[in-house]
């Protein structure tokens, strides 16, 4: 019944090609233009989890006393070299700089506490007095500080560029790395550390790879797509229908941003899954278009039968993504929420796409869609006809595959399973971390400048504990205090950060190391309240472990609903629950390699120079969206295999043969559609930061994986013993 009406659906889009076109095209030049101004609107919040105690923590102290802002921008000034921060000329240049930074900007700056304003002597420079350095409060929060920061920014650096120069003297940080540039006021060098610089520095990072993706990945997509079909048409269309859902996606994103707060990374994620989709969606659409013409088909005959299977198979497809992206609304993460939001509506809008503007395109070509076929063309026939037999000779190749998969299944399946289980096992020294700067290039500046602001000044910290104490009188806060200095791991003292205020108290303290947090949150959390007081942990160590541990918490249920969205789309898709059933092992198989594949680079360290990355903690949102994507993914892949199967076993052939047509007839588009994704996310995979290159070598491992072993190898071996 469905089948009937998409190839109804079909015929229709054949007869009106024209006029849908051009409301398609229409309508996603329209969204463009609407979403040009997106990267204004993207919000840099919504990292941690909204229910955890340490956000309601910070949000009691921040309209208690406002927000913190001390940690917002750190200015270091280093001396000239032969000199201190106490020279006159350095002192009474740096004060007048400040000055003017403070009645330039009023509606930008909140504060600014300094070495060089007398009330913080001795405490902002270092024993040698080479180093001292100022904290700039800034007014708003999330987005709108960030804006004002990048309104300050030249005027913070007082005309430095912030990059490391050559020089012979000035601060070196622990690689080595020099960072003078003697530009600041009275020839001081001058780095801007704190939240916004890094910030700033992963933003920035995060618009750049998605300019990437969208001017790089597309051109070499297209050259790839031109050698697979061998016709310049042919080629052009996927790349065409992934350039409108780009478009289109823009201006989604855009009215998100007017309802909900849309975080830059979410956007990232979303171009770089929304934009492989659509290329993999109009690479089966048009593969399967040639194939109705070859068979001798009219073009109304062949659009109709391409909407009917390959529109079939990617409606399935975009369901599946689009549930196992919907998993994410069970975490109380406003990044995580944002994802599904952009990622639902950007994947639904590739699938439509390629069942209605797709279609119309391809019945415009019709027989022109090999015009210009490159392998005839070296021979002079502009005619540019197909060559009989080079996909014959492809589907023998995936055919022999298959048929040796099924020959031995159990001597194929064992040591394929064996080794996806091998490459599992680095993942048991999985480390988790929140925002940082070490997810920055290391000759990034912003990097540099922190890396050297907690070397100079230890027991300061830009990412301090607290305890916000509610209802405390002096003896008992004073208890309080002295119990929480026993919390081991501390840079100092618990100090108050500000006077007691409508009976709150903010009491903070920096962290030696930050792999010792919940060590230190958990003797914090130990302490008894007394009577009518209450003990409450806050700060971004405090908030990032929160959500770590709401995460965690909420894999299991992450799992649960991803294994059950598939199966009951699987089954929908195919009457079988023991496909439905081996597509999910197979797709968790997968991912649980990747995973560990993952574990094995990015937190052992392995390749770390070649890659150009620092080993550590992996973000901890990001795995969450890694698991969901590529699960979604391997699935997906399953759905395309799967469907070309089931043709042929309702069209009366034996399982054994039904297999190898599957196979045979999807080898080359799999692969070539991973080969697509590959090229895609590799565009990422050149970022500077090392949260982006965790999706995008997690995803390239999971479909080299996918593509090869599982598909080609696994899946037919398994199905010749459960599929009889």
């Amino acid at each position: 019944m469905f089948d009937r009406l998409l190839a109804r659906w079909g015929r229709f889009v054949h007869r009106h090609r024209f006029v849908v076109c051009a409301v398609f095209l229409v309508t996603v030049a329209a969204s463009g233009v609407y979403g040009l101004d997106l990267g204004s609107r993207l919000a840099q919040g919504g990292w941690f989890d909204e229910h955890s105690e340490s956000v309601a923590a910070s949000q009691l102290a921040d309209r208690t006393f406002g927000r913190d802002t001390d940690a917002d921008v750190i200015i270091i000034y280093t001396a000239p070299p032969g000199g201190t921060v106490d020279d006159p000329p350095v002192r009474d240049a740096v004060t007048a700089s400040l000055a003017q930074l403070r009645a330039r900007y009023p509606d930008r700056i909140l504060k600014i506490d300094s070495y060089f304003d007398g009330s913080m002597m001795g405490r902002f420079a270092d024993a040698s007095r080479t180093h001292a350095f100022a904290s700039v409060g800034l007014r708003g929060e999330d987005t709108e500080s960030v804006n004002n920061y990048l309104a300050i920014e030249d005027a913070l650096r007082a005309g430095c560029t912030g990059a490391p120069a050559p020089a012979a003297h000035g601060p070196v940080d622990a690689a080595g790395r020099t960072t003078t540039t003697g530009c600041g006021p009275g020839g001081t060098t001058v780095q801007l550390a704190g939240l916004q610089p890094v910030v700033e520095g992963i933003n920035t990072g995060m618009q750049r790879d998605i300019h990437r993706a969208e001017v790089i990945a597309l051109p070499l997509v297209a050259i790839l797509l031109y050698f697979v079909f061998g016709g310049v048409v042919a080629a052009a269309l996927p790349v065409l229908v992934g350039g409108m859902t780009i478009l289109g996606s823009q201006g989604i994103m855009r009215l998100l941003s007017t309802m909900i707060d849309v975080n830059v990374f979410a956007s990232a994620v979303v171009t770089l899954v929304s934009l492989g989709l659509a290329i993999d969606y109009g690479l089966f659409a048009v593969t399967r278009f040639r194939e109705e013409l070859g068979a001798g088909r009219t073009v109304e005959e062949a659009t109709a039968a391409t909407v009917a299977t390959a529109g079939r198979t990617v409606l399935f497809s975009a369901a599946i993504i689009a549930v196992s992206l919907g998993a994410l609304f069970i975490f109380p993460i406003g990044v995580l929420r944002s994802v599904p939001y952009g990622g639902i509506s950007s994947v639904l809008l590739a699938a439509v796409l390629s069942v209605t503007a797709l279609p119309a395109m391809l019945s415009i070509a019709g027989d022109r869609i090999d015009l210009l076929n490159w392998r005839t063309f070296r021979r002079g026939n502009v005619a540019a006809q197909p060559v009989p037999g080079h996909g014959e000779r492809g589907q023998r190749f995936f055919s022999g595959l298959a048929v040796f998969a099924m020959r031995r299944p159990v001597l194929v399946i064992a040591p394929i399973v064996l080794g996806l289980l091998v490459l599992l096992i680095p993942f048991r020294h999985i480390e988790f971390g929140g925002l940082s700067e070490r997810y920055l290039a290391r000759d990034n500046p912003a990097r540099i400048a922190q890396e050297q602001f907690d070397s100079l000044f230890p027991g300061f910290r830009t990412e301090p504990l607290k305890l916000v104490v509610v209802g405390a009188n002096p003896q008992q806060l004073s208890d309080i205090r002295f119990q929480a200095d026993f919390t081991p791991g501390l840079t100092g003292k618990f100090e108050a950060a500000a006077p007691t205020k409508d009976g709150v108290n903010v009491l903070s303290a920096g962290l030696i190391d930050d792999r010792a947090t919940d060590t230190a949150i958990a003797a914090l959390r130990a302490i008894p309240s007394p009577p009518g007081v209450k003990v409450m942990v806050a700060g971004v160590p405090a908030l990032e472990r929160d959500s770590i541990h709401s995460l965690i918490a909420g894999l299991p249920l992450l799992g649960a609903i991803l294994v059950a969205a598939a199966i009951a789309l699987m089954y929908a898709a195919f009457r079988s629950l023991v496909l439905a059933i081996k597509a999910v092992l197979l797709s968790t198989l997968s991912l649980a390699a990747t995973l560990g594949i993952l574990t094995w680079i990015f937190v052992e360290g392995h390749g770390a120079g070649t890659l150009n990355f620092t080993p550590g903690p992996l973000m901890f949102a990001v795995l969450v969206l890694i698991v969901t994507v590529l699960f979604g993914l391997s699935t997906d892949y399953e759905v395309f295999l799967q469907s070309r199967m089931a043709e042929a076993r309702h069209a009366g052939a034996e399982p054994a043969e039904a297999i190898r047509f599957g196979v045979a007839h999807t080898g080359g588009v799999i692969t070539s559609a991973a080969a697509i994704l590959i090229v895609v996310t590799g565009a990422f995979g050149f970022s500077d930061l090392v949260l982006m290159k965790y999706i995008a070598y997690g995803m390239i491992a999971a479909l080299v994986l996918d593509a090869t072993v599982i598909r080609l190898l696994l899946t037919p071996a398994l199905l010749k013993l459960v599929w009889r």
